[in-house]
């Protein structure tokens, strides 16, 4: 039997250690939370400090020109690999396209362009503009093939891939002045040759 006086004392030895992790724990998720929510307010104020010219070299185009390259770049590989593996291969094979691509996409941005004779900004934040977006674009028909049945998956994602389309058009409509019947035929013609690719090498 462990006497009270030395069971409190073993208690309070692990207990403290315990505490203090998770009271750092809780400190870093709080400095996160913050830290986000900074630069999120960091973000609107400069769109809201730019003339219209300047939102759409800043910020706009580059987030557009991620939309469209994660969104119609992704559906190749998501395809095929739906169609040669199933679900769970589409999934993995999206998630990491679209990582890549928003990595690739992000640096090619940041790289191309150091805003100093263009007048488009911080190199960085159109960065990390047109990485985020790519993501996003890549990601959101990947999702779809969380459901193991490949049929019903591709039928979901082929409505996901619309709604993207969609979306793209629009914010070329609003931000570009491009009429929105030729930015739904122009965005939807590049979705369905890249798919139609990718069905094809899926089906080799």
């Amino acid at each position: 039997m462990i006497a009270p006086a030395m069971r409190r004392a073993l208690l309070t030895t692990i207990g403290v250690p315990l505490l203090v992790a998770a009271t750092s724990a809780q400190a870093m998720r709080s400095d996160l939370a913050m830290a986000v929510s900074r630069t999120a307010t960091d973000l609107i104020e400069r769109w809201r400090g730019q003339g219209q010219r300047s939102q759409i070299l800043r910020f706009v185009q580059p987030s557009l020109i991620g939309l469209i390259d994660g969104t119609i770049s992704t559906l190749a590989p998501i395809f095929a690999a739906a169609f040669l593996a199933g679900s769970h291969a589409a999934l993995l094979v999206g998630l990491a396209a679209s990582l890549g691509a928003a990595i690739s996409m992000g640096l090619s941005e940041a790289l191309s362009d150091d805003g100093e004779l263009s007048g488009r900004g911080s190199s960085w934040v159109r960065g990390a503009l047109t990485g985020m977006a790519t993501f996003v674009g890549g990601t959101f028909h990947a999702l779809p093939f969380l459901i193991s049945n490949t049929q019903t998956a591709l039928k979901v994602a082929y409505v996901v891939v619309g709604m993207e389309l969609i979306t793209i058009a629009w914010v070329r409509r609003r931000f570009l002045q491009v009429p929105l019947h030729r930015s739904l035929v122009q965005v939807t013609m590049g979705g369905v040759v890249v798919a139609g690719l990718g069905a094809l090498i899926g089906h080799a």
